[in-house]
């Protein structure tokens, strides 16, 4: 491992120095300079500790050559690790080459390492296990191929067998013909046999296959249903097996799903292998399940259609999936779904991709134990959900989840400002304005939910993925129990499309990524990755002294008490914040779950007192340090199994840094 060097701004010595600079330049060089000087200036005023402390600070780093990577999916860990997934990191180049890559970097000692990456884990999706260890899946098979680059028609053939005893398989390259024109199958399809009904009819077996032309052109288009037939076999052969094709046609072919699928052994740094997915996603939604599984939804097939409505589920102890028909519903790509205490799942509307305009887009919530499901109305803006980002409020009792931003269906350079709020502890909730709505139009924001409860908005761009450099160095902080957004010093770097923010143990927020179309204007200059890493720190990192965790148990329980030691400050309040694993402003992960705070015992203090003695020397608490029991909410939806960050804060909101705990 190696160490990054963090690229500081250089701090000049006093405001005077500045204006001096400043007076310079511009008299020697008129207003070719004044924007310079002024950014200079900007720079000083936003070093001064009173703009710290009021609206926090952000630091650039550049990680060593070697390890930079395109940060598309970032996972904290429960060792303080964080993992940077790329795969191919939306580079067809490198997926042509076969290099995907996965970068592990500890923010605290600067030490990174490159784990090897078995499959394209590119647009995957990932969820967290009991035992702390990240599932990944899904992934990238090919790349989508736009309408321009494309000479031989193409698409989905459903292969039929009516053939009752028998399962055929049909190697890759496999010619069909049909009115005329031949096809070649992309790869090798077994075909299940048919089957009897309960009327004593048979229903065909059937099995999808890609196929292409083998003449270029507009002729071997098929648009309708239309039967091919397999060169090779006779008559009897061709009238029990056969194909049908709707759309074999010239238009762009988007990305194929993986049906990939690996834990990361977070103690081993690796990825190991478990059974592969019932079904092919490239941008699915993994979710934790009450029993410890994780179900997958949505994505893209491995031939680029929207995966309709078949949803599956995987058992850790088995290491394997299972298609699940009874909870069949759909989705557009990357859902932002929300476990809520009492089991079911909300759908906050947001996602990202693919997807008709018309279905999947309304949000609800989702009850898995009958497949039922409630809508939930109100949203302002209902056709700007592709690319929003939304979050569960703190603490997460409140039940409440917030959404912001969004933009027009596929690449429409439209976005909107709104920002609105629902209350899923009402019996029929609707969403309603916050106080305010955002202060930009905005696609691709990070939501990362601090150990005070408020939330950090950042990053984003007003146009598709930055187009017309329409990147917001902007950032706010949202307060839940007030409902008003908060300036917080603007983001350096520029951050849209596949850009990634969590939250560091140490109360700091890292932010990664950004993949822009182009990087001028006028958008005629290609754009390129941001591997850059931004790290902000906020306000309550320059409050003064932080409490300390210095004791607690490594396990604890939902609906049980445990003890903690603490010191430097009284304890007001405690949180246990899930750490996250987000791509594509979708979070499944994130929550911040109150504990209930009782002083257990209290030392005693210079002068022989306690906070027991009932006296002015400790009214808060424990004279600045002691023993305080924490209890955990019994409900398994509010806190899932796994590991969180424990963190107590002070009267005045400041917060400890975590201490990592397991809960059960």
């Amino acid at each position: 491992m190696n160490r990054p060097k963090p690229r500081r701004a250089r701090r000049l010595r006093n405001a005077a120095l500045i204006g001096a600079a400043v007076a310079g330049l511009v008299a020697a060089n008129g207003p070719v300079v004044t924007a310079v000087a002024e950014e200079v200036y900007t720079d000083f005023q936003r070093s001064r500790p009173d703009y710290m402390a009021e609206h926090g600070s952000w630091e650039t780093i550049e990680l060593p050559e070697e390890y930079r990577g395109q940060a598309v999916h970032a996972a904290l860990l429960h060792t303080g690790d964080v993992l940077l997934i790329a795969g191919s990191g939306n580079d067809a180049e490198d997926f042509g080459a076969g290099t995907f890559r996965t970068i592990l970097w500890n923010p605290v000692s600067g030490e990174a390492e490159e784990i090897p990456t078995p499959e394209d884990l590119f647009c995957s999706g990932h969820a967290y296990l009991p035992n702390g260890n990240l599932l990944v899946a899904g992934g990238t098979r090919d790349y989508e191929v736009l309408a321009d680059d494309i000479t031989h028609a193409a698409g989905v053939l459903t292969v039929k067998n009516e053939r009752l005893d028998e399962t055929v398989t049909l190697p890759a390259g496999t010619r069909f013909t049909a009115r005329g024109n031949t096809y070649l199958s992309a790869e090798e399809v077994t075909v299940p046999p048919a089957h009897l009904m309960p009327d004593g009819s048979s229903m065909a077996g059937e099995q999808e296959v890609w196929i292409e032309a083998e003449a270029e052109g507009d002729e071997p288009v098929v648009v309708g249903g239309q039967q091919f037939q397999v060169e090779e076999f006779g008559p009897e052969e061709r009238a029990t097996l056969y194909g049908q094709g709707d759309t074999i046609t010239l238009d762009k072919q988007n990305y194929r799903g993986l049906d990939a699928s690996y834990e990361y052994d977070v103690a081993g740094e690796r990825y190991v292998e478990t059974d592969r997915l019932t079904e092919s996603r490239w941008y699915p939604t993994l979710v934790g399940m009450p029993d410890g599984g994780v179900l997958a939804v949505s994505g893209l097939d491995e031939f680029g259609q929207v995966v309709d409505g078949d949803n599956e589920v995987y058992d850790p102890a088995t290491r394997s999936w299972s298609d699940r028909p009874e909870l069949e519903r759909y989705f557009p790509t990357y859902p932002a779904l929300f476990r809520l205490a009492d089991g079911r799942l909300f759908y906050s509307g947001s996602n990202t991709g693919y997807g008709p305009a018309e279905e999947g887009r309304q949000p609800g919530i989702w009850d898995l134990a009958d497949n039922s499901w409630q809508d939930v109305d109100g949203l302002r803006d209902p056709e700007f959900n592709e690319t929003s980002t939304s979050f569960l409020l703190a603490p997460a009792q409140d039940q409440r989840v917030g959404i912001v931003g969004g933009g027009g269906v596929g690449d429409s350079e439209e976005s909107t400002a709104r920002f609105d709020v629902v209350d899923l502890t009402e019996p029929e909730p609707r969403y309603e304005p916050a106080a305010t709505d955002y202060p930009s139009p905005a696609r691709y924001l990070n939501a990362v939910t601090l150990p005070d409860d408020t939330t950090l908005l950042t990053g984003g761009s007003v146009g598709y993925r930055g187009n017309s450099q329409s990147d917001l160095h902007l950032t706010t902080v949202y307060d839940p129990h007030s409902g008003h957004l908060h300036e917080a010093a603007p983001n350096e770097v520029g951050r849209n499309y596949h850009a990634t923010a969590l939250l560091l143990p140490d109360g700091r927020v890292m932010t990664m990524g950004s993949d822009p179309l182009f990087s001028d204007e006028e958008n005629t200059i290609p754009g390129r990755f941001e591997t850059r890493i931004e790290i902000y720190s906020p306000p309550y990192l320059y409050a003064g002294d932080r409490p300390a965790v210095t004791d607690a148990p490594e396990e604890i329980s939902r609906g049980s008490s445990f003890a903690v030691d603490v010191e430097g400050a009284d304890v007001a309040e405690a949180r246990l914040l899930r750490p996250s694993a987000v791509t594509h402003q979708t979070d499944p992960e994130q929550r911040s779950v109150a504990l209930d705070v009782a002083a257990a015992s209290c030392p005693e203090d210079a002068s022989g007192h306690t906070a027991a003695d009932g006296g002015a020397h400790c009214p808060d608490g424990c004279c600045g340090s002691g023993t305080v029991e924490l209890t955990v909410p019994e409900e398994e939806g509010l806190t899932p199994s796994g590991w969180y960050m424990l963190v107590v804060l002070d009267s005045n909101g400041v917060p400890s840094p975590a201490r990592w705990v397991h809960v059960a």
